[in-house]
């Protein structure tokens, strides 16, 4: 057994590993960056070493940096985590020759499915069916078009050596496929550095379903079972569940029998994903599944898996990487109740889902659910990685069981003054569609503001608060046999609101300002004081930066005329590119921004002046 193990990631996953292998007795040692020096998992290692800057092409992706750190604490074997280095073949190789244990699977089987084109002829070798598409060395643009022409739109185009949602565009015409190639080339050269891509026809009813399969190094290979993951947004998952709503016993058959063919196709050791694309306009059939790609690592959605089946799939990989043979056979696996996991972001949901940063001043997710998280309350949140901030996972013995405990956790959950999308996951797990197990991909997108949460409190919610801040502050309203219901000015979030509420009871004490839990939101109440300065008249023409970033693209020059929602430049932050458009027609009177900038909060990059 494996008897020392280093780390090489950061947040949620490696706090999650640093669990298992500590109840194993194996010692942990973490990896950190500048930003990541007071990190959770920093602390509940055995060790730490740091491995430079806070970007991740400095730290988190130097290949010999983390080698390096494990000579020095003398560690035996790596475990990646997910994203980072966890799918790169070339490190995964450079591991093993350095008499290291690679807690994943041979470089081989990573990079037979680590391109798609390839991988996907090997499935159609296996007997494995696969979506049609092109998947040609022939990347000219024009040619590349020529074949979207003839698969017909919808299509998806997808980089080859994609995942995590990260290059990928929809295009629904013909005249969109070239500017949404550039952007997907862009994105996917920056993600991976390499910038083919591959095309596939749309699903227009689609539904994601990935099998969890596991190999070892004696030659067996289980399934436990699958996971959908089709509510998402922007190709990327939001609420995962397992098993799949709808999922009879022959599809599932059928499907977990292909996801062992396609493990077995590559001689796969560890633990892995196969995921599908359905095509749910009939129901869930296996004529109508396709194979999407495989992710050669261990998957963020995995606790549902775990909750359903009573197994720590963490544990399982330490064994296999230790030599061991898989702890269970597939008759000894089984299915017991429903678990769903929710994606707890940093993002504010108001505001197109922009990444949010700042310092965690309060942070309480509740004991109602599982939570797998690498943050704590006076954390910081900062703009070098994923937002996401934790997971929370709910069991039940029934679907509706699952659902509402995960919406419950949600609701209560506090996260401040970071803000999160804990009121957006509320509003999709109560959403009809989605609590009758009727979801596809498209869902969200196709919703959009009736998934928002509300920009304010409930009035009893407001009332209450009024009450619990003013405390003695002021009781001349007091009446001995009524309560007095009064009428006051506040604050919440910084604006000016009226609340009326009851008087509270005579000796509680009043507070300066405090937080409304309510729906996933949070929201602060003051009391008002009066105060000079009021933020910039919207409208004004003045493009910000809604977030610390690098701008990656610019579309227009100083003098150019535009006309509302076109595109002005694109800034990257958390791995993400988030497009600023103007906000009438105009002219562009100022341009503070070149391709390549790093910019902070607030700055200003372009001044539109408003046409005569």
């Amino acid at each position: 057994m494996i008897t020392s193990l280093l780390i090489a990631n950061r947040g949620e996953i490696a706090c999650r590993i640093i669990r298992t292998a500590r109840a194993m007795g194996i010692r942990t040692v973490a990896v950190y960056s500048d930003a990541d020096a007071n990190a959770l998992n920093v602390r509940q290692s055995d060790e730490a070493v740091h491995i430079g800057p806070s970007p991740a092409s400095e730290s988190y992706l130097v290949g010999d940096k983390i080698l390096a750190a494990a000579k020095a604490t003398g560690a035996e074997a790596i475990h990646p985590g997910y994203g980072f280095l966890s799918e790169n073949a070339d490190f995964a190789q450079a591991v093993k020759q350095a008499g290291l244990v690679w807690v994943g699977p041979n470089p081989d089987s990573i990079r037979a499915m680590g391109l798609k084109d390839a991988a996907k002829e090997r499935m159609i070798a296996a007997g494995v069916p696969v979506t049609p598409g092109y998947l040609g060395e022939d990347q000219r643009p024009d040619h590349l078009k020529a074949e979207a022409d003839a698969i017909g739109y919808p299509v998806l185009i997808k980089a080859v050596a994609g995942g995590g949602g990260k290059g990928m565009r929809r295009v629904d015409a013909s005249e969109e496929f070239a500017d949404a190639l550039l952007s997907c080339q862009r994105e996917a050269a920056s993600s991976f550095g390499d910038d083919r891509v591959l095309i596939e026809k749309y699903i227009l009813s689609p539904r994601h379903i990935e099998v969890q399969v596991f190999g070892d190094s004696h030659g067996n290979v289980v399934h436990l079972f699958e996971r959908d993951c089709s509510l998402q947004r922007r190709h990327q998952k939001v609420i995962e569940e397992a098993p799949a709503p709808g999922m009879d016993e022959e599809t599932r058959a059928a499907i977990c029998a292909a996801a062992v063919r396609a493990a077995q196709a590559v001689d796969y050791v560890g633990a892995g994903t196969i995921e599908f694309i359905a095509d749910a306009s009939e129901g869930l059939r296996a004529d109508r599944i396709w194979f999407m790609e495989m992710n050669t690592r261990l998957q963020v959605e995995h606790p549902v898996t775990e909750e359903i089946t009573g197994q720590d799939l963490v544990e399982w990989q330490l064994r296999v990487a230790s030599g061991e043979p898989l702890p269970k056979a597939q008759d000894e696996l089984a299915i017991n109740g429903w678990a769903m996991e929710a994606r707890l972001y940093a993002e504010d949901p108001a505001k197109g889902f922009l990444p949010s940063i700042g310092r965690l001043e309060a942070f309480d997710l509740g004991d109602i659910a599982r939570v797998d998280t690498g943050v704590e309350e006076g954390a910081d949140i900062s703009p070098f990685y994923d937002p996401m901030i934790a997971k929370v996972i709910a069991w039940g013995e029934e679907r509706e069981d699952a659902r509402e405990r995960l919406a419950d956790a949600l609701s209560d959950a506090i996260v401040w003054p970071v803000r999160s999308n804990a009121g957006f996951l509320v509003e999709a797990l109560e959403h009809h569609a989605f609590a009758a197990g009727e979801v596809d991909t498209g869902l969200i997108a196709r919703e959009g503001d009736a998934l928002m949460p509300p920009a304010s409190p409930s009035h009893e919610a407001l009332a209450d608060a009024a009450a619990a801040l003013i405390g003695d502050r002021a009781m001349s309203g007091f009446r001995l046999n009524a309560p007095a219901r009064r009428s006051g000015t506040f604050l919440l979030d910084g604006a000016k609101v009226t609340i009326d509420y009851d008087a509270p009871e005579p000796g509680s004490g009043a507070v300066d300002s405090l937080l409304i839990a309510e729906g996933g939101q949070v929201w602060q109440l003051t009391p008002f004081r009066a105060a000079g300065g009021t933020a910039g008249a919207a409208g004004d023409g003045a493009i910000l930066a809604p977030m610390p970033g690098r701008v990656i693209a610019v579309d227009v020059a100083a003098g150019d005329a535009v006309t509302k929602g076109q595109k002005l430049l694109t800034l990257e932050a958390m791995k993400m590119e988030h497009g600023l458009t103007a906000p009438f027609d105009g002219v562009v009177a100022e341009l503070n921004a070149s391709a390549g900038a790093q910019v902070q909060v607030d700055a200003l990059l372009v001044k539109i002046e408003k046409a005569e």
